[in-house]
């Protein structure tokens, strides 16, 4: 019996770290550097725009929010701070916007949330990663999972060897001592060396945007917005710059807002 469980071990030791490996490989094989280092999304397309920098920085989620509060500003879109949008133009001014339009749904009217799950799968804004992905700015989705589901179940293997470890102490093994504990301890050291590895050496293939990609993020200055009291909300609202409000969202998130209730409505931690 005590066998057996140090070969459960060992297999799912050797298993999850040889699989977090190959996807680590696979996802610095298909990230690669834009040769010319211009940062340009694709040739002819220009610097990154805000719909770019919205999904290097937060993924497909950014983009929504992004165009929720750009129609927002232009009182096209209504967000309430209880998490509800509610279309007041049903037409929208580029693809992104009229997807977001298609699935908030035809009664015009729907949870945040569900919002986002709906609208990262539309046509328009999977084609904004692809585009990203072949530039060498995005980590493509593939590769991005095959990384998540990797570190999973290497986390999983690490829990499975401290049980299997546990349930061994109680075993009683004619002749053992206390050197049987230590064919557990190599597996256990396997799995956590790959996590502590994959954490400073893969943890950026983990993100919507490659290596490429968060440099060009960095580049970019991120615009800072001085919170107000509330009273003094409208008043920022008036003097800030759209494009610079905006940019402040697509790098920061919700957090970068001065508007509380536009937070609050975005589901934002800080809402208060």
């Amino acid at each position: 019996m005590w066998v057996f469980l140090v070969v459960v071990a060992w297999g799912a030791a050797l298993v999850s770290c040889a699989r977090l490996c190959r996807a680590a490989v696979v996802a610095a094989r298909e990230s690669p550097v834009p040769a010319d280092g211009s940062g340009r999304v694709a040739a002819g397309e220009g610097e990154l725009g805000l719909y770019e920098a919205a999904f290097l920085a937060g993924g497909p989620g950014r983009v929504t929010d992004l165009a929720m509060v750009a129609m927002s500003r232009q009182r096209r879109l209504l967000l309430a701070h209880t998490g509800w949008a509610t279309v007041v133009d049903p037409v929208g001014r580029d693809e992104v916007e009229r997807s977001l339009i298609a699935s908030i749904g035809p009664g015009g009217q729907c949870l945040i949330p569900a919002v986002r799950t709906v609208h990262a799968a539309a046509d328009c804004v999977r084609a904004l990663g692809d585009r990203l992905a072949s530039a060498g700015l995005a980590v493509p989705a593939t590769a991005r999972d095959a990384m998540a589901a990797g570190i999973r179940q290497t986390w999983a293997a690490t829990v499975l060897v401290c049980g299997l470890l546990a349930a061994s102490t109680g075993l009683d093994r004619p002749g053992g001592d206390g050197s049987d504990a230590l064919w557990f301890v190599l597996p256990l050291v396997l799995t956590v060396s790959c996590l502590v590895i994959a954490r400073i050496e893969v943890h950026p293939y983990t993100r919507w945007a490659s290596p490429a990609g968060q440099e060009l993020l960095r580049a970019i200055p991120v615009p800072r917005l001085r919170h107000p009291l509330a009273s003094g909300t409208a008043a920022l609202a008036g003097r800030a710059d759209d494009r610079t409000l905006l940019m402040a969202l697509a790098l920061r998130g919700p957090m970068a807002l001065g508007d509380p209730a536009l937070r609050a409505a975005l589901g934002s931690r800080r809402a208060a």
